[in-house]
């Protein structure tokens, strides 16, 4: 049994492994409609248990289709639907009720504490489906996405992120270190990646290399990756956030610094963070980045369940 937590904790062969996995999953489904069943049905019998604290539309929906075609199947869970939420039961009480009734846990969640205790009390794997420190799911389909466009290993790709320092950036920066790739940073000065992170990095003998400014940042980039500014649970000055913030707009303009083929890539929902000229635009390639969530996280379930070939 194998959890999927943080990027930080798996080691760099088992992520190329779900990887190189998941190209051949992809590429035995083009004659498949949506619900057909992988070949072999290697998850068949087996379900998976989600449970979403935070408002989801593509991991939610990309984790169903993804047990589905492995031949599995899913229930979908709210927190306040629970004797967790409402009646006080303990993480370790509802954690053995999961672990009699499913396969394995995904949960999608405010409170990294919340993953860790359920981990402690689980028989079963548990997938972090989003937390406040980490979105590893959607990372490592990232990572997938852009090798499969870019046609060469991530390795031998300048990367760059233009925005907030989130959970996704903090799973991007710990993809760099694992992955070995160049990943430049564009944000204000007060939005920079954290002390913990930085140290991190430090200490695996790694460098991310950081800018405020932003055409500096995507001089010689072949990806630029960006999220929403204002997150769900944004509590600061929001007005204040998008002011600081208005000079990293990705427009056709910031693109041009970039390298000529450069692709544009989200993790989605957007904001005012991307012009609709680059995110509609031919760089644009994030619906099939959305799409790519389904075959990884394939991938990554048969890790946890250790059926990953």
């Amino acid at each position: 049994m194998k959890h999927f937590i943080n990027l930080k904790d798996i080691p760099t062969k088992d992520l190329r492994k779900i990887i190189v996995d998941a190209k051949k999953r992809k590429n035995l489904r083009k004659n498949l409609s949506t619900l057909e069943v992988d070949k072999g049905s290697p998850l068949k019998g087996k379900m998976l248990v989600q449970m979403f604290e935070k408002a989801s539309s593509r991991t939610r929906i990309s984790f169903y289709l993804a047990i589905k075609q492995l031949g599995g199947g899913t229930l979908t869970l709210r927190s306040n639907e629970l004797h967790l939420g409402q009646g006080g039961e303990s993480i370790s009480d509802t954690a053995k009720i999961l672990s009699t009734y499913g396969d394995g846990f995904m949960l999608r969640t405010d409170s990294d504490k919340k993953i860790e205790d359920f981990k402690k009390y689980l028989s079963i794997p548990i997938i972090n489906g989003l937390s406040p420190s980490s979105h590893p799911t959607q990372v490592l389909s990232d990572v997938f996405t852009a090798e499969e466009i870019k046609k060469k290993p991530i390795s031998k790709l300048n990367i760059c992120w233009i925005g907030d320092s989130n959970n996704v950036l903090d799973s991007l920066i710990a993809a760099s270190v694992k992955f070995s790739f160049k990943l430049s940073i564009g944000c204000p000065k007060n939005f920079e990646p954290g002390k913990e992170v930085r140290a991190w990095v430090k200490n695996n003998n790694k460098k991310i290399f950081i800018y405020n400014d932003p055409k500096k940042a995507v001089i010689g980039a072949d990806v630029i990756f960006s999220d929403k500014v204002i997150s769900l649970n944004d509590k600061g000055n929001k007005k204040k956030k998008i002011e600081q913030f208005k000079k990293f707009k990705i427009d056709k303009k910031l693109m041009s610094y970039a390298n000529k083929d450069c692709i544009f890539l989200h993790c989605l929902p957007r904001g005012s963070e991307v012009s609709d000229e680059v995110f509609l635009g031919k760089k644009s390639h994030v619906w099939q980045q959305a799409l790519n969530r389904v075959h990884v996280q394939k991938s990554i379930l048969l890790y946890c369940f250790g059926n990953l070939r």
